[in-house]
């Protein structure tokens, strides 16, 4: 029960669930809420970012795999679980995602190239993801941030590519650490 909550908990983060529930609640309830207060309230992941992707797989049933392969064209074979965020799990084996706004859909350094087959599996992105795209160098059809890749049992075998060089405004070649 407590290892479902979590992935519940964590799926909620990545829907972005937080970002429009305080709008949400103010538009019906507004004429009970002081017109003062900028910020009603915020949602947390029961888990901090990268986390749970630290925590190996229970069961064999929740193992999923996943190919990376680096700007040097290597391969890395990675055991998943489901619900992994694909960049966080990267950056537990040192594969050199960046993820410079650690999953707040405020950068394109953890844009990745998905392979096609996979590709249709993933839910369509959200507005903001898009936005964020817009700005990665080597933008393709098939490209997704990784940080709003969660893993899933349908995504078992999915291959996702770096591209060649992303665009970091905050510092280039920073190496992002595990917290």
């Amino acid at each position: 029960m407590a290892a479902s909550m979590k992935v519940f908990c964590k799926q909620l983060v990545w829907n972005h669930f937080s970002l429009n529930l305080s709008r949400i609640i103010e538009n019906q309830y507004k004429h009970y809420i002081i017109k003062t207060q900028k910020r009603l309230f915020r949602l947390q992941s029961c888990l901090s970012g990268g986390e749970y992707e630290w925590e190996n797989p229970k069961s064999e049933a929740d193992v999923v795999n996943i190919t990376y392969i680096d700007r040097q064209g290597e391969k890395h074979h990675v055991k998943g679980k489901v619900g992994d965020n694909v960049m966080y799990l990267a950056h537990r084996y040192n594969i050199e995602i960046e993820g410079a706004c650690e999953a707040s859909l405020a950068c394109s350094t953890c844009h990745v190239y998905v392979k096609d087959e996979y590709f249709s599996k993933l839910p369509e992105p959200h507005e903001k993801e898009e936005d964020m795209l817009d700005m990665a160098p080597y933008l393709k059809e098939n490209s997704r941030l990784g940080c709003q890749i969660i893993l899933s049992r349908e995504l078992d075998g999915i291959e996702v590519t770096l591209p060649k060089a992303t665009r970091n405004f905050y510092v280039d070649g920073h190496i992002p650490q595990a917290h």
